[in-house]
């Protein structure tokens, strides 16, 4: 036989037999449990009164309660709090408290924790990504001319669709409202590693200079670009002459195709949502997103950071990881 928890009636019948004198190899035999549970279980819970069912139930509770530690302790949801308020996704937080500390909230528990917070007057809720009501999309397309001498995504190399490496890169453009400014975004698509510069206009010259200052300083690791058809990207043979690289160019309304690109577009209109003047944004505001967004764990690189993931593979590069 195996060890099992003994019931209160159990305990009842081992009081009354132990009353008639039975040995405990008799009170297993009645009961179906091993004599050595019987052993174990007048020993540990005898009083000085002897052993009384109702005292040993108790005694046996309390002996399993103290076995079972506090599931999510006030210093985890301390330090939970802390990397929310950071635009840490909870799934990013759950993600990272497993791989870094000894302690599994899941990423349930972590929204449940945010709305009981903001049942009680708090603003956590506030650092959550989605915060706007869906709407349909309505309108007519953009028809753009076609920007000369494109190479087509379609004769890209396969490596670049495989991530294998660093040095492929997606851009876009995200606009201002009234199309008064832009900021152009540049995406590493392994490390997924985010650039920004702001831009007072998205004419074909500003964008190849803002291009080429994000991107000269990693010139080594910068083998391919893939852009979306805006006229922004018209000067796409100087940039690739000047990084020594070359540029592709996704199909026309098919943003899956740089999908990287896009998805870090939708976490940067957390910080500049859609609407926003981007002739007040300072340079201070535009470092603190990309710190932002390369300093946090994705699930996709197994809860490392961008950065961590980018310039650990750069010879002679460093970077210090903000975790404030």
């Amino acid at each position: 036989m195996t060890y099992t928890q003994l019931t209160q009636e159990q305990r009842y019948q081992i009081y009354a037999l132990l009353k008639t004198e039975q040995s405990q190899t008799k009170i297993a035999t009645v009961i179906g449990v091993n004599k050595s549970t019987i052993s174990r279980e007048i020993r540990r819970n005898c009083g000085k009164r002897g052993y009384r069912p109702k005292q040993a139930q108790r005694l046996s509770v309390q002996r399993r309660r103290s076995k079972v530690p506090k599931r999510i302790t006030t210093e985890t949801w301390v330090r939970v709090d802390e990397k929310l308020q950071q635009d840490w996704s909870p799934e990013q937080v759950s993600g990272w408290l497993k791989k870094n500390t000894d302690t599994e909230v899941s990423h349930e528990w972590i929204y449940q924790h945010i709305y009981m917070d903001k049942k009680s007057g708090g603003n956590l809720y506030k650092h959550l990504r989605c915060q706007k009501k869906r709407r349909k999309r309505t309108g007519n397309y953009d028809r753009r001319g076609k920007i000369p001498n494109q190479v087509s995504i379609e004769d890209r190399p396969e490596i670049v669709e495989q991530r294998e490496r660093i040095g492929d890169w997606e851009g876009d453009t995200i606009i201002g409202a009234g199309k008064q400014g832009a900021i152009v975004t540049l995406v590493e698509r392994k490390s997924r590693y985010t650039l920004l510069k702001q831009v007072a206009n998205r004419t074909a010259v500003v964008v190849e200079n803002a291009i080429l200052d994000m991107l000269e300083p990693y010139q080594d690791a910068t083998h391919t670009i893939t852009f979306d058809n805006g006229k922004e990207f018209t000067n796409h043979q100087t940039i690739a002459q000047n990084l020594q690289s070359k540029v592709y160019f996704a199909h026309p309304y098919a943003s899956w195709e740089r999908g990287t690109n896009e998805n870090t577009n939708g976490l940067i209109r957390q910080y500049f949502p859609k609407g926003s003047n981007f002739s007040s944004i300072t340079d201070e505001q535009i470092s603190f997103v990309k710190e932002r967004l390369n300093d946090r764990p994705r699930k996709c690189l197994d809860f490392q950071a961008p950065s961590m993931v980018f310039f650990q593979v750069l010879p002679g590069c460093t970077y210090v990881l903000n975790l404030r």
